[in-house]
């Protein structure tokens, strides 16, 4: 067994100082107060003046360290390598829109780092797609060339594809998609989330410019999350209240938000708490190839060349995405929102485990996996656990 003992555990209701975490084989076995004896046999990893955390969770993020999901075959198993160093210990490779073969690409490859882990890498959810079924209005660093309309199912040109050979990909690779985000103002968008729900996808609304009305359409036709709450939507307005409200509203809605400080305002962030509680909220990266990179590096989303400062730009000052990463989106929320451990710990790895049906992850409780960050000084990252392994640090 392993004993992580004499540290500060981020329980799901309160902190235990001076607490230990028996781990056996890949799962969470007991925590306890104090540092409990062992036998020789056991593994004691002392860790005083450190905070564990359950594993981080990113459900939103396209790639890091100059790695984009859409890179090739190999580009998500690069991702996951380096994620762990960050507190990561599960996501979902985040997509924008792209061609039927980029996508059939990116799909093989969340499937075989999911049938196939590699040592030491992030655990592989099904993917995110950030879909060609969004408003262009509303596109964002989105290419326009690849949006499409659910109904568009005609004969192609050319060269060309339709909604239906987008969709037709997604038909092909189900057990490695996980989330679509759509916009359901569009033509058929209503029809089209009843479908995947059916199918057992997560239907996240955004880039959209949907009324308050379409918004309570789609949540009654099973959309259960919000991407990237407040950016490339309609503002709020106590006239017309648009998907922003109809999110804050609906308590069965989880909605992500980019924690970077660029994306969304600090107050805007406590507005969503205050009227959907950490338990409906998950901190996102939305982080880039350029995440971790230094100020002025180069690097590409999804083909088109970005350039890396606050956040993310395209070369016309688009922001398109963050470099943010999971451990700095925590610190933010302790540090600049003055929230508790546990609210941090509930948004960037409790809730959305929830969101995702991930039963026995995001938290640290007698029966749940060993997957965990280790965090010292300004809740830099230590250690990472996956399954009960040491995957990152010493």
């Amino acid at each position: 067994m392993i004993f992580l003992t004499a540290a500060d555990i981020v329980l799901p209701d309160r902190v235990l100082t001076g607490g230990t975490i028996v781990i056996d084989g890949d799962r969470i076995i007991d925590v306890v107060a104090g540092t409990p004896s062992s036998s020789v046999a056991d593994v004691r990893v002392e860790l005083p003046h450190h905070t564990i955390v359950p594993g981080f969770i990113d459900v939103h993020v396209h790639g890091i360290e100059g790695n984009d999901t859409l890179d090739g075959a190999d580009a998500v198993a690069r991702i996951a390598a380096r994620l762990p160093r960050h507190g990561v210990t599960a996501f979902c490779p985040t997509t924008v829109a792209c061609s039927p073969l980029d996508l059939r690409t990116m799909l093989g490859a969340v499937r075989a780092a999911r049938l196939k882990p590699a040592a030491g890498a992030a655990r592989v959810l099904p993917a995110h797609l950030e879909s060609n079924f969004i408003n262009p209005d509303y596109r964002g660093a989105q290419p326009l060339e690849c949006l499409r309309s659910p109904c568009d199912r005609a004969d192609r040109r050319e060269g060309d594809f339709t909604g239906g050979d987008i969709l037709r990909e997604i038909e092909a690779a189900r057990p490695d998609v996980g989330i679509l985000t759509i916009a359901p103002e569009l033509d058929g968008a209503i029809e089209l989330i009843r479908q995947l729900v059916a199918h057992g996808h997560h239907v996240s609304l955004g880039h959209s410019g949907a009324s308050y009305d379409q918004a309570v359409d789609a949540i009654g036709a099973g959309a259960r999350q919000a991407t990237h709450l407040f950016n490339r939507m309609t503002p709020i307005n106590h006239r017309a209240p648009g998907l922003a409200a109809a999110v804050l509203e609906h308590e069965e809605v989880t909605a992500e938000i980019v924690c970077d400080g660029v994306h969304v305002h600090p107050s805007m962030v406590r507005v969503a708490l205050a009227a959907k509680t950490a338990a409906k909220v998950m901190a996102i990266t939305d982080g880039t190839a350029g995440s971790g990179l230094a100020p002025g590096s180069r690097t590409a989303l999804g083909g088109r060349g970005i350039t890396v400062g606050n956040a993310a730009y395209l070369d016309d000052g688009t922001l398109a995405g963050s470099v943010l990463t999971m451990d700095r989106a925590f610190a933010k929320l302790v540090h600049d929102l003055e929230l508790s451990l546990v609210d941090a710990a509930t948004i960037c790895a409790t809730t959305p485990a929830r969101a995702l049906g991930l039963q026995g992850f995001g938290v640290i409780a007698p029966g749940a996996a060993a997957d965990l960050a280790v965090l010292g000084a300004n809740f830099t990252v230590r250690q990472a656990w996956i399954g009960g392994e040491l995957v990152f640090g010493s």
